[in-house]
């Protein structure tokens, strides 16, 4: 089958932001569309352009025997600002308010077209980390993570509360939550991770950080090493914030529920580090 410039432009992107941080050879474009490398090369260029032009991502070439081209989703500032104005829109009704000073979130993080937005702004930030794995505890931080992990091309790693009998051996932990002080456990099956792991851990809410903690803690325990941390929503307290060098979209101020007011503000993604 004889590919016309147009449908090889059309399926050469398909593949790109189907397969993102992946590198693929250009003899893998050549193959596929039994066309020379300077005319793949070409239409590669076309692609860059048209993705750096419209804010896609970056395309990279990487030369040498086993090169290629990888692409890297970003987003730029004011895409990153609109996603976190419609978060803040979504999440300052007063019908969010629930007890303990946290807010209704869950057809927010089942909304797959708000949730790969939220993916691709962390990824974003984490475009240039070596990162092999995305953890989060069970359950609210799961869509969060898959949808980061999407963008990364990186596996999803699930912390659970208790051990269930149909994932093996386990490590459990104690750690003590920085909200209320109580001891809680976490259990991951020991293979889930391999040691030597690079990791971003993440989660839809964090008040004083204690879950956040526990996972660092946990994966010392496999002998891996912390990349990042991602949140979505931090509380802010006065108590002192138990993780240093995160990032989160949305900080909650305050919740007044005898007024029924929620205040939001941007979170510090865009002083430590956001792109």
């Amino acid at each position: 089958m004889k590919w016309k410039r147009s449908e090889r432009l059309v399926d050469m992107t398909r593949h790109l932001l189907e397969n993102p941080q992946e590198l693929i050879p250009l003899t893998f474009f050549s193959e596929r569309y039994q066309a020379a490398k300077s005319s793949i090369s070409e239409d590669l260029t076309i692609v860059k352009e048209t993705f750096e032009e419209k804010g896609t991502g970056k395309l990279i070439t990487v030369s040498g025997a086993a090169g290629g081209v990888k692409f890297i989703p970003i987003m730029t500032e004011s895409e990153v600002r609109e996603v976190v104005s419609l978060l803040m829109g979504e999440l300052g009704h007063s019908d969010r308010m629930l007890p303990g000073g946290y807010l209704f979130m869950t057809d927010l993080l089942g909304n797959p077209r708000i949730m790969d937005r939220v993916g691709k702004v962390f990824a974003s930030a984490f475009a240039d980390t070596d990162i092999d794995v995305i953890m989060t505890v069970a359950t609210k931080g799961i869509p969060i993570a898959h949808a980061i992990a999407r963008h990364l091309n990186v596996p999803v790693v699930v912390v659970r509360r208790d051990s269930k009998v149909t994932e093996g051996p386990t490590v459990s932990i104690n750690y003590v939550s920085g909200s209320n002080r109580r001891i809680q456990t976490m259990v991951l099956s020991k293979r889930s991770m391999q040691s030597g792991r690079k990791v971003l851990i993440t989660d839809d809410f964090m008040k004083a950080g204690g879950t956040m903690l526990g996972m660092k803690s946990l994966l010392e325990e496999f002998g891996c090493e912390l990349a990042g941390i991602a949140v979505l929503v931090e509380s802010d307290h006065a108590e002192e914030v138990l993780v240093d060098n995160y990032l989160s979209l949305i900080k909650l101020r305050a919740v007044n529920e005898k007024n029924r007011t929620i205040e939001l503000e941007e979170g510090n993604y865009f002083v430590e580090g956001g792109k």
